[in-house]
């Protein structure tokens, strides 16, 4: 009786594999906090537009979205350890060539490509391929706790990244980015598990009699995303998924974490000091994120994402009234509610796309999260535009918690369009 009580006593190979996916996501996360930062200096050295520079983000935050079903599907065919660790050097790559650029075309090509493809090979799919792979039970919370990786990146490396570059230059800023995301590619070598099977474990909750689940059929990774795809593409419930991630991406990265630095400045705000707002941002997603994750285990997920988009929606529509050169209440009381929304919304439609399209779950919700990140593309260019012809960004706000309204009426429905459908419900 004695052996089963050490073996409880024992943590289980997923919280390692899990523990090791959130380091690496936090190194990968590093180069997305930099771009707010680094939009006037680069302006300033330059004399690149707004609108240039924010192509340059639109690129990046296309592809980090585009990229990730494919990715997913390669995590089934070379392992996740292979994937990762090759994501982290190209985004290393990315982030320590632009101190060389000398045009507006390699800031789209380091910064827009190579960034984008690097963290868009291990983004939020990654997530939840780690998350099907070694979790049954406490799917939605350790979703959540992965998720908040890159608000933890964020909220290391955006102090930082400003800190260097107002007092030595984005260039130095540009290369700390670098070098945390190569220090974590050993860990990554060293201690991510591919399947519980490879340890001699099961999923963490899973029967220990059933049988291991079937391996990866041998189709080619890009094949295999795209046959996912037209599967999916058949299901309403997907569109309505995707469109509302859309408007998620656009509210959240593309429009907050490219802009809301610039725009604060606008006003007389330090960067140095929007950038600590920002990073506090950060620290109430973690909050937010977890506690989603936790709830989504419990709640329907449905209802979590309109509740989510909606409150959402309305901090967006008062956020112009709050810039000001110093930060007042009324800009804390902001920060603290629109951080624990931040990526709420993640744990509840990774588990949407589990229940609705099983094993081929993290491909579907790769797609999904590629629509969002052509959300947040057209919002970080759309919003750059906007600054240039209009002097400000307050149109961009309101548009933004007008379709942040509209993603709230899209998910409610979803509850709806999955029940005829025939949806399984949580376990």
């Amino acid at each position: 009786m004695e052996e089963p009580a050490t073996r409880l006593r024992r943590p289980h190979w997923a919280w390692f594999v899990a523990g090791t996916a959130f380091v690496a996501l936090v190194g990968a996360a590093g180069f997305r906090a930099a771009p707010s930062v680094l939009i006037d200096p680069l302006h300033q050295e330059f004399g690149w537009s707004t609108a240039t520079i924010s192509a340059a983000v639109s690129v990046n935050l296309l592809l980090y979205g585009l990229i990730s079903p494919f990715a997913a599907a390669l995590m089934d065919r070379l392992g996740m350890r292979r994937v990762v660790a090759g994501a982290l050097l190209l985004v290393a790559a990315g982030s320590g060539l632009t101190v060389f650029m000398t045009a507006s075309w390699q800031l789209l090509l380091f910064w827009g490509v190579f960034v984008g493809v690097g963290t868009g090979s291990m983004a939020l799919t990654f997530v939840a391929t780690v998350t099907s792979r070694w979790f049954v039970r406490h799917q939605g919370l350790v979703s959540g706790v992965l998720t908040a990786g890159g608000a933890a990146g964020q909220l290391v490396f955006l102090p930082l990244v400003a800190h260097l570059s107002t007092d030595h230059g984005w260039r130095t800023a540009s290369l700390a980015v670098c070098a945390g995301a190569l220090a974590v590619v050993p860990l990554v070598l060293l201690a991510l598990r591919e399947r519980p099977e490879d340890v001699g474990a099961t999923a963490l909750g899973a029967d220990p009699d059933a049988p291991p689940p079937a391996p990866p059929s041998g189709v080619r990774s890009a094949g295999r995303a795209i046959t996912v795809l037209r599967t999916a593409a058949r299901n309403r419930t997907f569109w309505l998924l995707a469109a509302g991630f859309a408007i998620c991406g656009a509210s959240t990265n593309g429009l907050i974490g490219t802009h809301f630095v610039p725009a604060a400045h606008d006003h007389g705000m330090p960067a140095t000091t929007a950038a600590g707002l920002l990073a506090l941002i950060g620290i109430f997603d973690i909050a937010g994120t977890i506690a989603s994750g936790w709830l989504t285990d419990r709640v329907d997920p449905r209802v979590l994402l309109g509740v989510y988009y909606s409150l959402r929606g309305a901090s967006l529509i008062v956020l112009p009234h709050l810039f000001a050169a110093t930060t007042e209440p009324p800009m804390w009381a902001f920060i603290v509610f629109y951080g624990l929304d931040w990526v709420a919304t993640v744990p509840p439609t990774v588990t949407l796309c589990r229940r609705v399209f099983g094993a081929d779950g993290p491909i579907v919700f790769g797609w999904v999260f590629a629509a969002h990140q052509v959300g947040a593309g057209v919002a970080a260019l759309g919003a750059g535009l906007i600054r240039d012809h209009h002097g400000g960004y307050d149109l961009a706000w309101y548009v933004a918690g007008g379709l942040c309204a509209i993603a709230a009426v899209l998910s409610l429905r979803i509850r709806s369009q999955a029940a005829a459908e025939g949806a399984p419900t949580a376990r």
